[in-house]
């Protein structure tokens, strides 16, 4: 499994944190940051302010306000990018909508979403600068052409994609401020107690192994984040729950349901990949197994996506039905738990 993956759009941003001393005289904001920051030019903190992600006191200012004694200032800029030549790769693609503007893509299980460590080719990113063509011209970053948020390799699901720099910074601005919508199904192991629920705890790297994440109970560790859970089906032994992000972390599904005990099916990196609930029987076993051997990865689909059009305004809104990995999984799962029941 790959794990450079990221779930979405916050976590491609690094966050720069400036407290102003006592003593400050009034200073534009963007001369105070470029004074105490290095290698940040005042284009990057106009940006910043551009998509509400230049804060003082928790409050999205221009570049132009003069801070004060006391002020607490909060930016978020994109994380730089390694160096390398991004050779466009003709791809084909699964696109679900497309106009001037803006891009939605079905991605398939297996796909990364743009170029990392270990993935220098084959990306979603390789195949939208093929796509688009001279991307430079669009205002967009080549290494990463309109992309505004992630999912993981080895989930599917949508994603949209802006077609030009302005459509990039409304969309950013979209996600950072968590007006998106964005639905995933997902199998999990067991079955919840409270069929639909909150699922509330912060997420950072664990320290035993900085491949994965884990929820810490300590509010001073990690980022917040909030997933809201609904069961849509139990089959026995494992459940077919809809998630909603509120926020978008690292892997953050897999880790919350992982922390509520119950593990996304087949999910090498968050214990999902072994027998978690069920009986000791070989023939159970031999079905478990059978059903790995359908879907080996993570059972997680992205399914619906909704955001407001960058130039009209309109709410868009798009679902896409799960893959057939997960829709055979999900049908074996069915069929053995109705065996059960009538035995």
């Amino acid at each position: 499994m790959d794990n450079d993956e990221i779930e979405q759009s916050e976590e491609q941003y690094d966050q720069i944190k400036l407290e102003v001393d006592k003593g400050q005289q009034p200073l534009r904001i963007d001369k105070f940051i470029t004074n105490r920051v290095e290698k940040i030019s005042r284009n990057r903190i106009q940006q910043a302010a551009k998509i509400n992600c230049l804060l003082v006191n928790n409050e999205p200012v221009k570049v132009n306000y003069k801070i004060k004694p006391g002020d607490e200032i909060v930016m978020m800029v994109p994380k730089p990018l390694a160096e390398f030549t991004m050779v466009p790769e003709q791809m084909d693609l699964n696109i679900v909508f497309e106009d001037d503007d803006v891009m939605v893509v079905n991605k398939p299980a297996g796909m990364v979403v743009h170029p990392g460590t270990g993935n220098w080719s084959g990306t979603l990113a390789h195949g939208l600068v093929h796509h688009f063509g001279d991307v430079e011209k669009l205002g967009l970053n080549p290494q990463r052409p309109g992309i505004v948020h992630r999912i993981d390799k080895w989930t599917s699901g949508l994603l949209v994609v802006a077609k030009n720099e302005h459509a990039l910074t409304h969309l950013s601005r979209q996600f950072f401020n968590k007006t998106t919508d964005r639905v995933y199904y997902a199998l999990v192991w067991g079955e919840f107690e409270e069929p639909e629920g909150t699922v509330t705890g912060n997420i950072a790297r664990s320290v035993r192994d900085r491949k994965v994440f884990q929820v810490y109970e300590d509010e001073t560790i990690g980022k917040h984040a909030i997933t809201h859970y609904k069961t849509l089906e139990n089959f026995c032994y494992v459940s077919l729950v809809q998630c909603q992000l509120e926020t978008g972390r690292t892997h953050q599904i897999r880790v919350h349901m992982k922390y509520k005990g119950h593990p996304l099916f087949a999910d090498h990196e968050y214990g999902g990949d072994r027998i978690v609930k069920g009986t000791v029987f070989s023939k159970y076993r031999q079905f478990v197994d059978n059903c790995f051997k359908i879907c080996n990865r993570q059972a997680l689909h992205a399914r619906t996506l909704a955001f407001d059009h960058p130039v009209s305004g309109e709410r868009l809104s798009f679902t896409s039905e799960l893959p057939e990995d997960m829709s055979k999984l999900i049908e074996k799962w069915r069929n053995y738990a109705k065996q059960l029941v009538e035995k």
